[in-house]
């Protein structure tokens, strides 16, 4: 679904709340990342021009090849920017206008330089150094390859020490939404999670506030990590409305992880799988984005609504953090899961198309104008 009526709603919504934004507040950690965006050189016709290998799978072809004997790969940087679902996140949110607090990996004991902007936009406090990626980028998705053995020293001890116990409490008791994302790179944060839910969920008060989850690609850790990681985050939900991101491969392997039967990845199919998931996990939402569409189950009820279709792609890493970003945005202005839904996939469909992070009117007005 993905109507007029539905855009010219979610425009009109977005435009009469944009004074609201600014008194919106975001608490949001714990990774950080240096991100190198890099194409890769498949024929080079001068010292200024080249061809970049369009295709992962072309690119696999290349490397396929050279098993048994060797080969010389160029990367070419495109750009350096600050990376981490995390940071990436955050820093929409607060370009959206919302009063963001940022706790993470963004250099120690000071701040890392790639990251100066995001600090002038939001409040940030760094406990730890920030891990590396090289983003290899093509024409049908990227490979991110990091370096992040630091995060072992994201802990709740470092937590409480660097940042402080009673400042965590302030922001996690009070903000409006609490977003902790990239659970597969920070090893520590099912702990993390578990302190959280142990030492401070019960002493919380006042209303009812959301949080947020974004596992990140959970290819590389086992199951019985997966199963923990999704039996604490439905622990929040006695103290918090959940909403738990993911793209189509994370939805798979949680709906493995939890024994659900996998149907193919048709609409469908993605539908079926965030319902029970949804309804599994007991959560307020569950959101499934794969590359055109998303869906958002909650109280055994889906929506399903179309992206917009970008022709030209500045950058694609990031896209996922800025769709977390304007589902999220409208969430916290109350609107339902189908136009929070449009919002999101035209708040990422504005950040690859640009390569920047969308205001509030850029977003109302990219939905009025919608891409054919």
């Amino acid at each position: 679904m993905n109507t007029p009526e539905l855009r010219a709603e979610t425009s009109a919504r977005l435009r009469s709340a944009a004074a609201e934004v600014g008194a919106l507040t975001a608490f949001v950690g714990l990774d950080g990342f240096v991100d190198e965006i890099l194409h890769v050189v498949d024929k080079r016709a001068s010292a200024t021009s080249f061809q970049r290998i369009p295709t992962i799978a072309s690119f696999g072809e290349r490397i396929a090849a050279a098993a048994g004997k060797s080969a010389n790969l160029e990367l070419v940087r495109q750009r350096t920017k600050l990376g981490g679902n995390g940071p990436i996140m955050a820093n929409a949110l607060a370009t959206f206008g919302l009063k963001v607090t940022y706790l993470g990996a963004l250099g120690y004991p000071r701040l890392h330089p790639v990251f100066d902007e995001f600090a002038r936009r939001a409040d940030v406090h760094s406990i730890n150094e920030p891990g590396a990626t090289d983003a290899l980028e093509f024409e049908d998705g990227k490979l991110m390859l990091g370096k992040y053995a630091q995060f072992a020293e994201i802990t709740w001890a470092n937590l409480q020490q660097r940042f402080g116990g009673d400042r965590f409490l302030e922001h996690f008791s009070t903000a409006e939404l609490v977003a902790f994302v990239n659970w597969t790179m920070l090893p520590n944060m099912s702990d993390i999670w578990e302190a959280l839910l142990d030492e401070l969920c019960p002493i919380l008060a006042g209303p009812r506030r959301k949080i947020f989850f974004d596992l990140a690609d959970p290819a590389k850790r086992t199951r019985a990590d997966l199963v923990r990681a999704t039996g604490l985050i439905a622990r929040f939900s006695p103290y918090f409305d959940v909403i738990l991101g993911l793209n189509e491969r994370e939805a798979g392997a949680v709906g493995e992880a939890l024994g659900l039967a996998i149907s193919k990845p048709t609409p469908e199919g993605i539908t079926t799988l965030a319902l029970e998931i949804q309804r599994r996990l007991a959560l307020d939402t569950v959101v499934v984005h794969p590359t055109f569409y998303a869906v958002a189950a909650s109280r055994g009820q889906a929506d399903l609504v179309e992206g917009p279709r970008i022709k030209t792609v500045v950058i694609t890493t990031g896209a996922g953090d800025h769709f977390n970003s304007g589902f999220c945005l409208a969430k916290l202005l109350g609107l339902g899961n189908a136009h929070a839904l449009l919002a999101a996939g035209t708040t990422s469909g504005f950040y690859v198309s640009t390569g920047r992070s969308p205001t509030v009117a850029d977003l109302a007005g990219m939905i009025e104008n919608w891409p054919v």
